[in-house]
């Protein structure tokens, strides 16, 4: 009942990688998986990341800074295939006119039109967070993101998986799995998180789990100029909270699959507004309203399944949503797209969802 939506193809032609420099050559005949952005990522001109340009095989992280740092200009397009473990071992800085990079992180600083995207066996980031600065028009597909930690060693990234700041523009982000092994207290921050300046970006069909902290929206209830974020087809599991937090901005999350979120779900707060639309919540606490202060969030609710789910009751700092969620605000939408039935969103998201699945999406049954 689901449908393929893309294949990797492995070219035949030898791929030489100079272990040494980690420097990567040029895949004869490779391409990557096909698939489109959705969500806010489509807006603003579109996100095609290094769509036409050309498709570097790469097994270390320093190879992946090499490919950068090879290219003619910082915005000239790029595919770079990635296969096996990149962490700290194999990551080094490497210098260039097109690239800014830094040993211990994958660092995709004031750089446009790029593409990563794992291939073959699969590509794991042990460790090693992978951060986007001052960029724009970048696709992230089908890797693993593990373990980032901000605190003890090695660190990388600030502790998050995946993380944008300082404008940062049109990001699409699919079919990755990001987990951490803990929360704060084991030296871990965010799987997925945007302040500074951020806008559309959409997170769909990834696994985020076994974290103390799911994502965010905005560094502090003063930093509101993020926003235009779509998150769909995604699964949380094992989330203590900040699935997603928003402050400010606009959030549009749908048939998404939540399952044990244990302190706080949807936290919108300081004047951001989502739309929630046909999410399956289940085994969870609070899943969606205000939490932890006294600057006030909106929601559009719509559709949405809650399983199991218990509230607290409303104080101070918290205003959760249910246990009879309404609406309180509303929420338009400029892009178009399709709802899963609510009841199917368990079944499609847990067999879509996530990095090795084939790049697989709903077809719109269960």
């Amino acid at each position: 009942m689901i449908r393929p939506v893309g294949r990797l193809y492995a070219a035949v032609a030898t791929v030489v990688l100079a272990a040494a420099t980690g420097v990567a050559l040029p895949m004869t005949g490779a391409s990557a998986a096909a698939g489109s952005a959705t969500g806010y990522a489509t807006q603003n001109g579109g996100t095609t990341g290094g769509a036409g340009g050309q498709t570097i095989r790469a097994t270390t992280g320093t190879a992946i800074h090499a490919a950068l740092c090879g290219r003619a200009s910082s915005s000239t397009p790029i595919t770079i295939e990635v296969e096996g473990t990149i962490n700290h071992g194999n990551t080094s800085k490497v210098s260039g006119d097109s690239c800014n990079t830094a040993a211990g992180v994958i660092e995709l600083k004031q750089i446009s039109n790029v593409t990563i995207i794992g291939v073959g066996s699969g590509a794991v980031f042990d460790q090693l967070g992978i951060h986007i600065r001052e960029a724009s028009n970048i696709i992230i597909r089908n890797v693993t993101v593990r373990n980032v930690k901000k605190s003890g060693s090695p660190t990388s990234n600030g502790g998050d998986a995946i993380g944008m700041e300082r404008n940062v523009r049109n990001v699409w982000v699919d079919h990755t799995t990001l987990e951490a092994s803990g929360g704060e207290a084991e030296g871990f921050d965010g799987l997925f998180d945007m302040k500074d300046n951020t806008q559309y970006v959409t997170l769909s069909y990834s696994t985020l789990r076994n974290s103390g902290r799911g994502g965010l929206i905005g560094s502090s209830e003063s930093d509101l100029s993020n926003g235009f974020i779509t998150y769909h087809h995604n699964l949380y599991e094992n989330i203590d909270s900040r699935a997603p937090l928003l402050r400010g901005g606009t959030a549009h999350i749908y048939n998404n699959y939540y399952v044990k979120l244990n302190d706080s779900g949807i936290n919108s707060r300081a004047g951001a507004r989502a739309k929630v639309d046909n999410n399956y919540f289940k085994n969870s606490k609070d899943v969606l309203g205000t939490f932890y202060t006294d600057a006030a969030g909106y929601w559009q609710v719509s559709g949405n399944t809650f399983d199991n789910v218990t509230w607290s009751s409303p104080s101070s700092e918290n205003n959760p949503a249910g246990p009879d969620p309404k609406s309180n605000t509303t929420v338009s939408i400029p892009y178009s797209y399709s709802l899963d039935g609510t009841g199917c969103v368990p079944n499609i998201v847990t067999r879509t969802a996530g990095a090795n699945k084939g790049l697989q999406e709903s077809n719109g049954s269960c």
